[in-house]
């Protein structure tokens, strides 16, 4: 039986990579630059399959130029860039990587909280200008974290362990999210349930992990804005168009909130200009997930995926079961 063949548009870790080789016949795009979609679109159409980035559109385009194709495997927890209905319809399976980034995720949005209510960046700029004179009483003071409210805004893996993280700073823990959890999680995170509007008028701090949707495409905009503490900050470690930029910037400038701390943003790698030269402002740019051990994972997960459909087994983080039975998968 020929082995199946595999696009994959990014150069992989060597765990994944070996692992896909071992089972396929590969294609890789290694160059610097992401793959131009004219080729994605010409290297994809006799490919059984796609392991690709949020960089590259899945969508009905794609799927008609490639009729072999039975899955697309995205290495990325959010999966804004797979069509979920167009695959379903082209019975292709569409995967992504969740569970594996939650800590590291976590562990970047507290950095860059901190990063911002601390002044980190401006007091380091500072100390290597040379120009700093040195200690004094009432200079580069910033906002405690501890003791402080936090508001997490969805509350899934990553949010709880926002929570988690929270409750190791003596921190008041709101929450919001479609539904609200079970009430043994509640407790065993001190997260209390409130509406959106609550969070953000209580909250000291408003970090979003909700996944981009079109109810939450600015969900963060003027309006929103303004009913936060004039003290408060925002934190974005989940997709950028969840934030209105331009709002925010405005927001800043005016003083309507203290800072912000964004990983992702609207118009990505663009990032709105009025937002760079802010000193109330950390930009950081996509690294949420950015350790070498999370990123393999998530290569070898999107590999597994791959892997296990053509075994007849169910791909472990399969977004559209339902194509299953016409790919004539097995499911558990």
């Amino acid at each position: 039986m020929p082995r199946p063949k595999v696009l994959v548009t990014h150069a992989l870790f060597e765990a994944a990579r070996k692992l896909l080789d071992d089972h396929c016949d590969t294609d890789y795009w290694t160059a610097k630059e992401h793959i131009p979609r004219q080729e994605l679109l010409k290297r994809v159409a006799d490919k059984d399959a796609l392991v690709c980035l949020l960089t590259e559109k899945v969508d009905d385009e794609l799927l008609s130029r490639a009729p072999r194709l039975r899955i697309a495997a995205t290495v990325s927890v959010g999966f804004d860039n797979l069509d979920v209905p167009a695959c379903t319809h082209h019975k292709v399976a569409a995967a992504n990587t969740p569970g594996v980034l939650d800590d590291t995720t976590a562990d970047t949005t507290w950095m860059i909280m901190m990063a911002v209510a601390r002044r980190l960046i401006e007091a380091e700029a500072w100390l290597r200008s040379g120009t700093w004179p040195g200690w004094d009483l009432d200079q580069l003071c910033g906002a405690d974290i501890w003791g402080k409210t936090l508001g997490i805004v969805g509350f899934g893996r990553i949010g709880r362990e926002m929570a988690r993280r929270a409750k190791g700073f003596r921190m008041r823990t709101l929450y919001h999210d479609r539904a609200r959890v079970a009430s043994e999680i509640e407790s065993k995170l001190a997260a209390e349930f409130v509406s959106f509007e609550r969070l953000l008028i209580e909250s000291d701090f408003v970090t979003l992990h909700v996944p981009l949707l079109p109810e939450t495409r600015h969900l963060i905009n003027a309006k929103t804005l303004a009913q936060m503490k004039p003290t408060a900050y925002l934190v974005n470690t989940s997709r950028g168009p969840v934030v209105d930029e331009t709002a925010l910037a405005e927001a800043l400038q005016s003083g309507k909130i203290a800072g912000a701390a964004l990983d992702v943003f609207e118009f990505e790698p663009k990032v709105t200009p009025a937002l760079v030269g802010l000193k109330n402002v950390v930009l950081t740019p996509h690294i949420g997930s950015g350790s070498l051990e999370t990123r393999t994972k998530m290569a070898v997960t999107a590999v597994e995926n791959v892997i296990a459909l053509f075994e007849g087994r169910r791909p472990p983080t399969i977004l559209n079961p339902e194509v299953l039975p016409v790919l004539n998968v097995s499911q558990p």
